[in-house]
């Protein structure tokens, strides 16, 4: 398996043309940090990093039904389940105590709560993850054969 982007192909009613199109789905983000932050909840941060440009409602922290950790992977990568990009800060706030508050804080109150404004070492999109069936198996699978630098460097 590897970090390409997955396609499928569509063929016109003569069969003369062939369109690719994305297949629907989130990216598969591996990622490094400087410390441990896998409790704690992050937001996404303007490129100049003076304000937030998208974070989550107390609601919207759940993967599968559950919060939203990232999966520990080989090597101390970890696997986003949130949907973090190169701009991510990590908040002083875990996911439980944000979950269990009553509404979600404002920015400026975020902005009070970051604790690493650049907690990343490195950050790789593999594909997207409708490409892997087992994608804690087959990204260690990666990792651990060395091909994670095949996949796109975002940092």
């Amino acid at each position: 398996m590897g970090c390409s982007k997955a396609v499928t192909s569509s063929k016109t009613a003569n069969n003369t043309k062939s369109i690719a199109s994305s297949v629907p789905s989130p990216p598969c983000i591996v990622y490094k940090t400087r410390a441990d932050y896998t409790k704690n909840v992050p937001v996404i941060l303007s490129e100049d990093k003076s304000a937030i440009v998208s974070y989550p409602d107390v609601k919207d922290i759940y993967f599968k039904g559950s919060l939203s950790y990232p999966a520990i992977l080989n090597d101390g990568f970890l696997l986003d389940n949130r949907g973090i990009g190169p701009e991510v800060a990590f908040l002083n706030i875990t996911y439980e105590e944000y979950s269990a508050m009553q509404k979600t804080p404002s920015t400026s109150e975020l902005m009070a709560l970051i604790l690493d404004k650049d907690p990343l070492t490195e950050l790789y999109q593999c594909g997207i993850r409708s490409q892997y069936s087992d994608p804690e198996k087959e990204l260690n699978e990666i990792i651990t054969s060395g091909k994670i630098h095949s996949c796109k460097k975002l940092k």
